[in-house]
């Protein structure tokens, strides 16, 4: 009997947290709002063009693109998509075996899902033949193919994508070795987040510990957001009988319980996951993949939703406050392999703008 009643406080306190979230904040959570600040985010960042197109920078922006193509349902997003498709001739980026370099390739296969051009696919097709009989040189920090966790979200849903699109079950049985491999190698079953890579890890022994200032591990918000975004994606695609998603949801489900709870006041996530306070300013990449990643989690049934919609509208409130005057998605930290970066309301980069269009893309189907 306490338990029931501990259990219904306990999911009293969650709603009445939600229905506090919204009070004053109602317009955020409204269909054209959203519409609105995604198409003002993304009108921005087309006319700010930023790296080569196939980099992997425009990987995560345009698969933001293509999700505001699916919720704005506007032909000129479809334009400008296929418009980086054809300047890219519709490839993969040069290196052959580096994820990044494949990321770009989520969007070419969404637009071949639309128009059914087989040359949209056939070069991101060559590239992975190539891959596949090529082995891997294994030197330094480099101990698996995917040896950053960050390569999570640029090619497993590529390979998932692609072999669900083709019916081939050959590119996900790659993903499923590449996947576990960096899994192994980076996930700390105890924090259940991921290292940035090997020079993160304290049971390591070829390398020198690297700790934050307040002692604890290093965890980097933006490359676990990306892990976590890199799983929807996997998860959005995935055959509900392939004999390993199961892993894909433990793991999804486990860095999911970790994230909620390193949440900050004002709704978003420290460039530094276990030590806020040498980084004070919310940062939208990585805060932008966590909504994302939660509210698809609401979505979809794999996580609670009175447990987690509290949490997500605190982040979409977040997120919010990030953006500038102008539709710009400001706070957003620069490009580095760990969290020490200072950024600020000016700083912007396309990966920011794509974590932003890919939460709204979700937190709009949370009242569907």
């Amino acid at each position: 009997m306490k338990k029931l009643v501990a259990t219904f406080l306990a999911i009293s306190l969650l709603a009445g947290a939600s229905m506090a979230q919204r009070k004053g904040n109602e317009e955020l959570f409204e269909a054209l709002y959203i519409k609105n600040k995604m198409k003002g985010a993304l009108d921005w960042q087309l006319h700010h063009p930023k790296h080569k197109l196939y980099d992997w920078t425009n990987g995560a922006f345009y698969a933001g693109v293509s999700a505001a193509y699916q919720t704005l349902e506007n032909e000129n997003i479809y334009k400008a998509i296929y418009a980086m498709g054809e300047a890219n001739r519709w490839s993969p980026g040069p290196r052959l075996q580096h994820a990044d370099d494949y990321a770009i390739c989520q969007s070419y296969i969404d637009m071949y899902q639309v128009a059914g051009e087989k040359r949209m696919i056939q070069p991101l097709i060559d590239s992975l033949d190539k891959f596949m009989i090529t082995p891997y040189k294994i030197e330094g920090i480099h101990k698996c193919t995917w040896w950053w966790c960050d390569a999570l979200f640029m090619a497993p849903p590529v390979l998932v994508k692609l072999g669900v699109t083709l019916d081939d079950d050959q590119y996900l049985k790659l993903n499923d070795k590449l996947f576990r491999e960096c899994y192994d190698l980076l996930y700390d079953k105890e924090e259940h987040l991921y290292a940035r890579d090997i020079r993160y890890k304290w049971d390591e022994p070829e390398v020198e510990v690297i700790k934050e200032a307040n002692g604890q591990k290093i965890f980097w918000s933006r490359g676990n957001g990306w892990v976590m975004g890199g799983l929807v994606k996997v998860l959005q695609e995935l055959p509900e009988d392939w004999p390993t998603r199961a892993f894909y949801v433990q793991n999804y489900k486990e860095m999911a319980e970790r994230i909620i709870a390193l949440q900050q006041e004002d709704g978003l996530w420290r460039a530094s996951l276990l030590d806020p306070n040498s980084y004070p300013g919310g940062e939208a990449s990585g805060s932008g993949f966590y909504t994302y990643a939660l509210a698809w989690g609401i979505n979809n049934g794999l996580l609670d939703k009175d447990k987690y919609l509290p949490v997500v509208e605190k982040a979409w409130v977040g997120l919010n406050s990030l953006i500038q005057p102008d539709g710009r998605v400001g706070w957003v930290q620069p490009i580095g392999a760990d969290p020490r970066k200072n950024f600020s309301a000016e700083s912007w980069e396309v990966y920011g703008t794509g974590a932003f269009l890919l939460a709204g893309s979700e937190i709009i189907k949370l009242e569907e």
